[in-house]
């Protein structure tokens, strides 16, 4: 993940700043100097590199303009600390606050972990070779099933999300959440929601689920790609049906065969030789999570839409003047490309 200046806009007040990580231990003296970068891959919450005294850390916040729905700091910061606990694949939580006078929202600090974060950019620069994207697809969903198979109770996480009824509840909100933002007629939409109403499991499994599973959110231990050094981005983190989960990866999951558009609208390591393509993907999570995987198509369908909600999501916040960064113009567009590709896997029964 690449770090660079902070985006104007979104700079820290480093004076509060340093007297926050003295108060917390973080920081040994007031004169040592604190360099601030931003991390500028991530579309979501605000994510800075602190650099001070030999050390590293790194600091997320919401976005300026967000709702508290999916941008909640606390949230976050509880969820990582508890699945520590069961699942050593997360970065340690050294200090939260809610205190909104020092950086303008609450805020959180964490360790920064090394390794390689495998995005569309880092990707193209290392150019892999076919059997090493088949190692890293196999150590990616690997780690997957052992999140799945994490003992919330064990954690003290039960009351991180209520999984009965959950299904039905994300199809609802998230149908909600789109109308609430909605900036265009997307004819698409209406039909994948309407869709989902109608087809959504009434029956299914629950667990720890992350939400947001997909390779730039993962930091591998070195190029080997065999070891998962670290598991990030958890806002989304939560109880239930594990093939939600997987049919967000899904979502994101682009393949070589996909259509260019496709491709440059969902940009991944995905679609370069030895990936295995999607349907593979769901069998072998089938096969090392032990899970019936037969009505995907649903599941791929609600990580489609889910994505396009969220881009559409960050362009609403875009069009509001919340944002200035040139990557969200176009996001609109992404969402209308998300839900014909989800009509489209409706109307062919297949993920592929």
């Amino acid at each position: 993940m690449s770090n660079q200046k902070v985006r104007k806009g979104e700079e820290l007040n480093e004076v509060l700043l340093k007297k926050y990580l003295q108060e917390n231990d973080l920081l040994n003296s007031l004169e040592s100097q604190v360099s601030v970068t931003q991390f500028t891959h991530g579309y979501s919450n605000l994510t800075y590199l602190l650099a001070f005294e030999n050390k590293e850390f790194v600091l997320r916040k919401p976005p300026i303009g967000a709702i508290k729905r999916g941008h909640d700091m606390h949230r976050e910061f509880k969820v990582q600390s508890g699945v520590r606990g069961a699942f050593s694949k997360v970065p340690k939580m050294f200090s939260f606050s809610e205190d909104t006078t020092i950086l303008g929202s609450d805020f959180y600090i964490m360790e920064k972990v090394d390794g390689i974060i495998l995005n569309y950019t880092a990707a193209k620069e290392r150019n892999l070779s076919a059997s090493e994207y088949t190692s890293v697809a196999n150590s990616w969903l690997e780690t997957m099933t052992q999140l799945h198979a994490v003992d919330y109770k064990e954690v003290g996480l039960e009351s991180l999300g209520k999984p009965e009824g959950y299904v039905s509840r994300q199809v609802t909100n998230w149908g909600k959440q789109f109308l609430k933002v909605k900036t265009a007629t997307y004819p698409e939409a209406a039909l994948v929601m309407e869709w989902m109403e109608k087809y959504q499991p009434k029956e299914y499994q629950h667990c720890l689920i992350h939400n947001d599973y997909k390779y730039d959110n993962i930091v591998f231990k070195d190029d080997a790609w065999k070891e998962v050094a670290a598991v990030l981005d958890w806002e989304m983190a939560t109880l239930g049906d594990p093939l939600m989960d997987l049919g967000t990866s899904l979502g994101y999951w682009t393949v070589a065969t996909d259509h260019e558009f496709v491709k440059q609208g969902i940009p991944s390591p995905t679609i370069f030789e030895g990936n295995p393509i999607r349907s593979e993907i769901a069998q072998m999570y089938a096969q090392k999570s032990g899970r019936n995987v037969d009505h995907l198509v649903f599941y791929y369908v609600f990580g489609l839409f889910k994505i396009a909600v969220i881009a559409q999501q960050i362009y609403y916040r875009y069009t509001k003047g919340f944002t200035t960064d040139p990557r969200f113009a176009s996001l609109n567009k992404a969402a209308e490309l998300c839900c014909k590709l989800a009509l489209k896997a409706i109307k062919t029964k297949s993920i592929d």
